[in-house]
């Protein structure tokens, strides 16, 4: 009787050693971090309709090697421009453009804007999400007097948290861009 209750008791540890074994993995999350590889910002003159692009570029993604390209935003004083900004994924063939996915996730993204270093700058959104609140990939940017600083670029992911709020959410990208306003 004693090796029959032997022979259960390893049967059933082993079924329930099989059974953990089997288990599937934990699911993935369901909003996967994307591989940012550029950020390009797209400036237009409201007075003039000149077109001025600006680009950070780092290829293998935050970490590793040093950006490739990281342009000086040169702005003239006293103006006002529409900009865009564009995030790529060029590490794919074709390139996956990720700003795509930020408009479709509006609700859960925002990007922030931050002058930085005392330069003559405020910066407004011109597009929203589904719920009224600011997305940023479309910008109104308005420069002083002249000057030199940086402004900050930020990408926060907040699902279900979206508020406003830079301190709130993860951060899919964050570039300083040098900025320098010009008579």
């Amino acid at each position: 009787m004693k090796k029959q209750t032997k022979q259960f008791l390893m049967l059933s540890i082993g079924s329930i050693l099989a059974f953990q074994a089997c288990k599937p993995d934990d699911p993935a999350p369901v909003n996967e971090s994307e591989l940012i590889t550029s950020v390009v910002l797209n400036f237009t003159d409201s007075a003039t309709q000149q077109v001025l692009s600006f680009q950070f570029n780092d290829p293998d993604g935050a970490g590793g090697n040093n950006p490739t390209v990281f342009d000086t935003l040169q702005l003239k004083a006293n103006s006002t421009y529409f900009v865009s900004t564009l995030l790529l994924d060029e590490s794919k063939s074709p390139v996956d453009t990720i700003s795509n996915e930020v408009e479709e996730e509006g609700i859960e993204h925002q990007f922030f804007y931050t002058p930085q270093n005392g330069i003559a700058l405020s910066v407004t959104y011109a597009d929203q999400d589904a719920n009224g609140n600011p997305i940023g990939l479309a910008t109104k940017w308005k420069t002083g007097a002249t000057g030199s600083g940086s402004v900050l670029v930020v990408l926060k992911h907040q699902p279900g948290e979206k508020n406003g709020s830079a301190a709130t959410g993860e951060t899919d990208v964050e570039v300083a861009f040098p900025t320098t306003i010009l008579n």
